[in-house]
């Protein structure tokens, strides 16, 4: 295996419960692609060691003291927007799910869910698909149109391509990395690439995010995927 697959992804966690903590980091630590680099126990310990730490990936508990999770979510994509943030949290409605991704998470996990979910979210995540179900993503495009009309305006210079727009539009449409792949073409290691330069030109650290973004900033339409 060559340096660049045998890159480990840096992962956090951060959770009031020890025990949570410690359960989550024997589940992560069995796979060799991954290295849990930091825990913390309150909002506020977890955005001190986001932002010293840069992890790829920090799984968040929702409910913690001192600073909630989803007040530290939005403060710690502020500083840090690459961060990729799922949500851990004993909540399933579409109200909290929204609120979560709202502040900028990439999606979400329960606290039912353990083992081998837990670890395909992170990958999910990290190749730049989605963790969200369909459902849940038709919601999330839906609250993002409402601030359509009053556009966002990016501060990156940087351009979407025409093709980066377009696979944006079917990445909202709920297409996996391989699907994209099939419709247009392409191999799956330049999908990937291509949403890792979106991510980049965007400032985001998830494909959720980059359609929310994207919607907002009147990249795409929501006309082009109802």
């Amino acid at each position: 295996m060559d340096k660049e697959h045998s890159k480990k992804l840096k992962i956090m966690v951060a959770d009031d419960h020890p025990l949570l903590r410690q359960a989550l980091r024997n589940v992560l630590e069995k796979h060799d692609d991954f290295e849990v680099i930091a825990e913390a126990g309150d909002g506020e310990e977890a955005i001190r060691l986001a932002t010293e730490l840069r992890p790829e990936i920090l799984i968040m508990d929702i409910s913690m003291p001192n600073i909630s999770g989803l007040e530290a979510t939005r403060q710690i994509k502020k500083k840090c927007p690459s961060i990729a943030i799922i949500a851990l949290t004993v909540y399933d409605d579409s109200e909290h799910i929204l609120g979560i991704l709202e502040a900028g998470a990439a999606g979400y996990l329960t606290k039912s869910v353990f083992g081998d979910e837990v670890a395909y979210a992170i990958r999910s995540v990290a190749a730049g698909e989605t963790v969200l179900s369909p459902a849940v993503s038709r919601q999330v495009i839906k609250h993002a149109a409402k601030y359509v009309a009053k556009p966002l305006r990016l501060d990156s210079g940087e351009k979407l391509t025409s093709r980066e727009q377009e696979l944006l539009k079917l990445a909202a449409l709920g297409l996996s990395n391989k699907g994209i792949a099939a419709r247009l073409e392409l191999s799956l290691r330049t999908v990937k690439s291509y949403m890792t330069e979106i991510f980049s030109k965007l400032r985001v650290g998830s494909r959720t995010e980059a359609v929310i973004l994207a919607l907002r900033a009147g990249i795409i339409d929501i006309h082009d995927f109802e």
